[in-house]
């Protein structure tokens, strides 16, 4: 089965490109037949209509792929922090990633 990966992102953010390559890297090794598609939710209607959690945002088949991610309600384009094991990051953990495309 090909998987849709999704990347959101807002103007400005300095994760964008970092996490451009994570995409491009996992997806490279991991699931070479997926399909990666980018959303510019800089928008207010875009991020309400897309449920943008923050920037930036990676989804496989729909679902965001931080483990034990958990829906705020509040979709204004920003910036997105993660919890991994080593702390609060900008972006999020490659693996989770891999693990999701691997599921």
């Amino acid at each position: 089965m090909s998987h849709r990966v999704t990347l959101l992102w807002f103007n400005d953010c300095p994760g964008h490109e970092p996490c451009r390559q994570i995409v491009a890297d996992v997806v490279g090794r991991v699931a070479p037949d997926a399909t990666i598609e980018e959303v510019d939710a800089s928008s207010d209607d875009v991020a309400m209509a897309l449920r943008f959690p923050g920037s930036p945002t990676i989804r496989v088949d729909g679902v965001d792929i931080e483990p034990g991610f958990e829906d705020s309600g509040d979709y204004t384009p920003r910036c997105r922090l993660y919890r991994t094991a080593t702390g609060l990051a900008g972006l999020p953990d490659p693996r989770w990633l891999e693990e999701a495309l691997r599921a």
